[in-house]
């Protein structure tokens, strides 16, 4: 039922008497960036040097920090993070990975394999 149409997107549910269900990387990317963010002691997705730039001239890129794959309906997400000060790192990552698998299992369908992050930076916040 589900099969691979290109790079960027993937078919959910298709049938020829009503059409086809598309799903772009980008929404998956998206989806996990926003579930890793709700986690407490998370303080941001972090990008590379091109996210940041782009970022700064205007154009707004909401899946920076996540690499998504996906093939045959599983889905690889990497993640980059930057965390709070004064969070547990294991424990915090490992609300994330839960929390970011359950929520693109939920909302797409597609099953979740991995869940990896790299933790690029920590945030000192100015209230402590």
């Amino acid at each position: 039922m589900e099969k691979e149409i290109d790079r960027n997107a993937v078919v959910l549910k298709e049938d020829e008497s009503i059409g086809a269900v598309q799903i772009a990387d980008d929404v998956v990317a998206m989806i996990a960036s926003l579930a890793a963010t709700e986690v407490e002691g998370v303080s941001a997705m972090a990008g590379n040097i091109t996210n940041e730039l782009m970022s700064k001239v205007g154009m707004k890129n909401l899946t920076k920090g996540v690499k998504v794959e996906v093939l045959n309906g599983n889905v690889k997400i990497d993640l980059a993070l930057t965390m709070e000060y004064g969070y547990n790192i294991p424990a915090t990552c490992q609300k994330v990975q839960s929390k970011v698998k359950t929520t693109v299992e939920n909302m797409t369908g597609l099953v979740c394999h991995d869940v990896n992050i790299r933790i690029s930076g920590i945030s000192m916040n100015k209230d402590k």
